[in-house]
């Protein structure tokens, strides 16, 4: 029994030597593939950061034509606004010439056959 034990118990720990190196390598496999995961989120997040720290900034230095657009909109929309009023109130009172000159004028009275 003695003979059979001793290639069952060699077999065993070469065994259990391979399975070690395989896990050790598959450990070393993870840890790479999670530190190379932690490290894309990382840089994930610092583009990110950097992204929004430029577009405070583009928005910002805009602010002042942004305003300056708005103003001159805003001056524009009250010219148009003010010509309109202007153009509908002629257009009122030729309406109401004209209207008067074809009827005739209300408060003469009206010829008598």
């Amino acid at each position: 029994m003695k003979a059979s034990f001793a290639p069952a118990a060699a077999a065993a720990s070469i065994a259990l030597a391979l399975a070690a190196a395989a896990h050790t390598q598959s450990d070393r496999t993870s840890d790479t593939k999670t530190a190379i995961k932690e490290d894309a989120k990382t840089v994930g997040h610092r583009i990110a950061h950097s992204a929004r720290t430029v577009g405070h900034a583009v928005a910002e230095k805009t602010r002042p034509a942004r305003e300056a657009i708005k103003e001159d909109s805003k001056k524009a929309g009250h010219a148009v606004a003010h010509g309109a009023r202007r153009v509908g109130k002629a257009v009122k009172e030729t309406a109401q010439k004209t209207k008067e000159s074809v009827r005739g004028k209300s408060d003469e009275p009206q010829p008598k056959d």
